[in-house]
């Protein structure tokens, strides 16, 4: 094997200089693989959703409510997962991160208090619930809203 004998394999290239539409002798003449008349064997095509004046899906499904600009995506974390950190540590959203705790922040994280906590740590996130709280106080550590 050396560079002049070097060459994709079969099937990994393919001609796209196929000529369509020139008679008979070529093997796809005629109808150039369109078939016999109809919306496909027709130059210009439907536009994507168009149902042939059926009445299209999207218009068909009720639309309801609307999507506040404003709202926020906390990803909320439960207590029992910051056990994975050491005694005294500094838990931030961006030790989360290195740990896989919290895979995409988005508009912040949230501390929730299912599971219990053993080690005194200094937690800073975007926001607490009350059960988070106490349960972080009350093995001596902190909670930081940031």
């Amino acid at each position: 094997m050396d560079l002049s004998n070097l060459r994709p394999a079969d099937g990994a290239k393919q001609s796209d200089n196929f000529r369509r539409g020139r008679g008979h002798g070529s093997g796809n003449g005629k109808t150039a693989g369109k078939g016999h008349k109809g919306q496909k064997a027709r130059s210009g095509a439907t536009r994507p959703g168009f149902e042939g004046g059926q009445m299209p899906l999207y218009r068909r499904i009720p639309k309801r409510g609307f999507t506040n600009r404003n709202s926020k995506t906390i990803v909320g974390i439960n207590i029992s997962a910051l056990e994975v950190f050491d005694n005294d540590a500094v838990v931030s959203v961006e030790t989360l991160l290195e740990q896989g705790i919290v895979k995409n922040p988005r508009d912040g994280v949230k501390i929730l208090g299912n599971g219990e906590l053993t080690k005194k740590l200094t937690v800073q996130a975007n926001a607490f619930s009350k059960s988070a709280v106490e349960k972080i106080e009350a093995v001596g550590g902190k909670a930081e809203v940031i």
